[in-house]
C-alpha cells in the first residue's frame, strides 16, 4: 500500500528543481487525476486523492507560493498529508463548480446540508461520506469540501475485485444524481490499496 504512505520532506522537490520537470509531471497528473474524477451531476465533482495527487498539489503550492525553507515546505506537507487516505478510508475533494453567471451566495445556500447527503456505493457496500468540519455552517457551504468515506476490509475487498460497479450517489433535498463510474476508477482506486 505505497500509495499511501505520508509524503515526507525528502519526497518534494522544491520550486527550483520542480520548474523544470512540471510539465511532465502535470501531464502525468492530468492522467492519473482523469480516471479518479467523477462528475456528479451538473454542479458536482469529486476527485479521489492519492499520494500522487496530493505530490502534485504540495509542488505546486510551494511554486505559486515560492515557498523554499523546510519549515514553510512541512508546513504544506502536513497540510496535505492529513488527506491522505489511508488503509481504512478513501479520501476526496468535492468541488461545487457554479455557472460563471451564477450569485454564488444563492447558488451555495441551495446546497446547505450536502454533507449529510453524498455516499459511495462499492458493490453492495454504502459508504456514507464525512466531510471536514468547518467548511459549511446552518447558511453557507464552501465551493471546495474535504471528504472521507470509511472503508472496512469487506468494502475493500469489494474495491479490488475487478467489476465491482463504483457509483457516487447525492440525494440532497436540492440536488440528487447518481453516477456509475467506470472500471478505470475502480481499477485506480484499487491500486491504491495493492500490497
Amino acid at each position: 500500500m505505497k500509495l499511501l504512505r505520508p509524503i515526507t520532506r525528502a519526497d518534494i522537490k522544491g520550486p527550483a528543481v520542480y520548474a523544470g520537470m512540471r510539465d511532465a509531471f502535470l501531464r502525468q497528473m492530468i492522467e492519473i487525476k482523469k480516471a479518479r474524477r467523477v462528475l456528479v451531476g451538473d454542479r458536482v465533482s469529486m476527485v479521489f486523492e492519492n499520494r500522487h495527487t496530493l505530490l502534485m498539489q504540495i509542488e505546486e503550492m510551494c511554486r505559486v507560493e515560492n515557498l523554499v525553507k523546510d519549515e514553510q515546505i512541512n508546513g504544506e506537507i502536513e497540510v496535505y498529508n492529513a488527506l491522505m487516505p489511508t488503509e481504512a478510508s478513501l479520501s476526496a475533494t468535492l468541488f461545487i463548480e457554479l455557472p460563471t453567471d451564477a450569485d454564488p451566495y444563492v447558488e451555495l445556500r441551495k446546497l446547505v446540508g450536502l454533507d449529510e447527503h453524498v455516499a459511495l456505493h462499492i458493490g453492495p457496500h454504502v459508504l456514507r461520506a464525512a466531510f471536514e468540519p468547518g467548511r459549511a455552517t446552518e447558511d453557507k457551504i464552501s465551493a471546495v469540501q474535504y471528504i472521507r468515506f470509511p472503508l472496512d476490509a469487506a468494502a475493500r475487498a469489494a474495491l479490488l475485485e475487478p467489476g465491482t460497479e463504483v457509483a457516487v450517489a447525492i440525494d440532497h433535498p436540492n440536488y440528487r444524481h447518481r453516477v456509475v463510474g467506470g472500471e478505470p476508477l475502480r481499477a485506480s482506486l484499487a491500486k491504491d490499496y495493492a500490497a
